[in-house]
């Protein structure tokens, strides 16, 4: 059993946050200790059996409770889950005792070759699934099985998408928090929201002609999601690219929690309750206290019956 020794106490009610905790800052927080709810770290950078990572981790886990947060899983592949991950996720999870695990609803792996003896490649990307019956079934299916590996309930991430499935005529599309939501229900796992991804879709589906205003539909994706399933918020920065290949916008966790999610962020606790929340930054990281102040913004919106004037501090 790990001892936490400076885990901080905040005000009954408030949403719990933390940050993600990248190499840049292992140091310096290990110094200075600021007062975090949790860390969230990425599982796959800490599978190998020792070294300075492993050790700098389980330093951190001696102050603060872990979020782990996966990458490679590839929930949603055909082919299955890669025994050899799903291993050392499940050895990471019983050395560190995290308080959350979690990865995405998308897919990574699919089988090269085209034959029966195909091996299997990884795209080092998270794709998009289609929102189909056969899709929402090979996920549920490997959502219980990292399940029932861990003895834990796990949670699963909606994903920022650049591209989209044209569906056969006549096949069954379910719309994106439905999809989510049916998969709770049926594993009985977590949902980890991330606001930021959903109005960076919203953003792209406009550029792309739709015609619904961004707001007020990340406001109705909200709204079909089950309060009970969410268990963590994810907050990030985003970025538009205009190049020769045409304009989009891009999660890249490279900047400030954007105004318009820190809004949606604000109807979201309202939502869900008080839900642990981070806040991410993995390019271009900046000064740790800028990820502070980013913790701070979030967390005084998360005080019940914050003023105005707590809430713009």
């Amino acid at each position: 059993m790990h001892c936490m020794t400076a885990t901080p106490s905040f005000a009954e009610g408030c949403a719990p946050v933390g940050i993600g905790w990248r190499h840049p800052h292992y140091a310096e927080l290990l110094e200075r200790q600021p007062a975090l709810d949790f860390l969230e770290v990425h599982s796959e950078n800490f599978f190998a059996p020792g070294g300075a990572a492993l050790a700098v981790l389980e330093q951190g886990r001696a102050h603060y409770p872990i979020s782990l947060h996966g990458v490679g899983l590839s929930l949603g592949s055909a082919v299955g889950l890669d025994p050899w991950h799903l291993d050392r996720l499940a050895w990471l999870v019983e050395r560190i005792d995290p308080v959350r695990v979690s990865d995405h609803a998308s897919f990574a792996r699919a089988p090269y070759g085209g034959s029966a003896d195909a091996s299997t490649v990884h795209a080092s990307d998270l794709l998009p699934l289609p929102f189909t019956d056969e899709a929402l079934s090979v996920l549920c299916t490997h959502v219980q099985q990292v399940q029932d590996r861990l003895k834990r309930r796990f949670m699963v991430e909606n994903l920022s998408a650049y591209l989209s499935w044209c569906e056969p005529a006549g096949a069954q599309v379910w719309e994106e928090p439905a999809f989510l939501a049916a998969l709770a229900q049926r594993t009985g796992c977590a949902l980890l929201v991330d606001v930021n991804n959903i109005y960076v879709n919203a953003l792209n589906a406009r550029l792309r002609g739709a015609l619904e205003d961004p707001l007020t539909a990340c406001r109705r994706w909200l709204d079909a999601i089950p309060a009970a399933c969410v268990g963590e918020l994810h907050l990030a920065g985003h970025c538009e690219v205009d190049d020769v290949h045409g304009h989009i916008v891009i999660d890249d966790h490279g900047s400030r929690v954007a105004e318009p999610v820190w809004s949606l962020y604000r109807y979201a606790l309202e939502r869900f309750g008080p839900v642990p929340t981070l806040i991410e930054w993995d390019t271009d990281v900046p000064a740790l206290d800028v990820l502070l102040a980013e913790a701070q913004r979030a967390r005084a919106i998360g005080v019940p019956s914050a003023t105005p004037a707590q809430v713009s501090a």
